[in-house]
């Protein structure tokens, strides 16, 4: 395998910070962290170019609080500069190259190939209805504080052969135990993280009908016993190599009977609905006065399921 190098000089061009500084202002320009960098934007810009090639840059303290979203989630924030400014930095020149080891079956934190992709492709899958009689559906156990960075850093040098740049992510990985959710290369590492795990499911093991979305798993046979079996092989994987254990709440179930519940909606054989809660959520938001953004979000989560009727009586409730 071809490893990338001569990494390091781009990331710390001035063109190339700059450019990278505009990308992580999207969206946050009213936050004080911005403004306040903005008052000195070029020579804080030449400050991190320089704190970089002196590799004096040292990834600073997060600052963590609580979301629920279904379930309480620790979000670890950086401060905008330097750090989040540094992490666009480098994923402007190393996201290809990441993106490049992923299957075709990864969707998570990928542009062009978010939830509805996935949604679609699953959709797609089951059309091959003899072939997808059963789901094996798994998710990982607390998956990004779980991922061990000694792992996570030799995995990188299989891809990786620039020294200054391993100095700089091994900087940011050994920030924190395991990958702060929040921070924007985690989102890159995790996937990283799971992408020879992929390879082996769909090279080793011939998976023909496999979807990952970060760590929520569904995989596809018309062979029950197969799934158990290859359950256990994957345990044996990722406990093994990545030192990742699998929940207890994996299920191998006929397809028919429960349909699956991935990305936010239910996948049957003959028809798609939208998940449960979201369905509440929005008929609760409908019934109290749902503004145009709100109604926009949900209708773009409806358009891509059988809809029609779910839209019709919440829409009446409403009126």
């Amino acid at each position: 395998m071809k490893r990338a190098k001569n990494l390091f000089e781009k990331i710390c061009s001035l063109e190339n910070i700059s450019k990278a500084d505009c990308i992580a202002q999207k969206g946050k320009s009213t936050q004080k962290g911005v403004i306040n960098h903005n008052k000195n934007r070029e020579q804080n810009q030449q400050i991190i170019r320089d704190l970089l090639i002196t590799k004096s840059y040292n990834t600073s303290p997060y600052s963590v609080f609580k979301i629920k979203d279904p379930k309480e989630r620790s979000i670890s924030s950086l401060p905008y500069f330097p750090d989040r400014i540094v992490h666009h930095a480098i994923m402007l020149q190393l996201e290809t190259i990441l993106v490049s080891t992923f299957t075709a079956d990864t969707y998570s934190c990928i542009k062009r190939r978010g939830i509805h992709l996935a949604a679609s492709n699953l959709k797609k899958a089951l059309t091959d209805v003899t072939e997808t009689t059963y789901c094996l559906k798994l998710d990982i156990r607390k998956f990004y504080p779980s991922v061990n960075t000694e792992v996570l850093k030799q995995l990188l040098r299989r891809k990786i052969k620039d020294a200054e740049l391993l100095w700089l992510l091994d900087n940011i990985i050994d920030s924190s135990k395991g990958l702060p959710i929040g921070s924007y290369t985690s989102q890159y590492f995790a996937n990283f993280y799971l992408t020879y795990f992929d390879h082996w499911l769909k090279e080793t093991m011939r998976v023909k009908y496999y979807f990952r979305y970060s760590d929520d798993m569904v995989i596809l046979s018309n062979d029950k016993a197969f799934l158990h079996s290859l359950l256990h092989e994957i345990k044996g994987y990722l406990k093994t190599n990545l030192d990742l254990t699998i929940k207890n709440n994996y299920q191998v179930f006929p397809v028919e009977a429960r349909g699956i519940d991935f990305v936010g909606y239910v996948f049957k054989h003959t028809h798609v609905l939208v998940r449960k809660s979201i369905k509440k959520n929005y008929a609760r938001k409908m019934s109290k006065g749902c503004n145009d953004q709100s109604k926009a979000a949900y209708n773009g989560w409806l358009k891509h399921c059988n809809s029609r009727n779910l839209i019709r009586k919440i829409t009446e409730q409403a009126a």
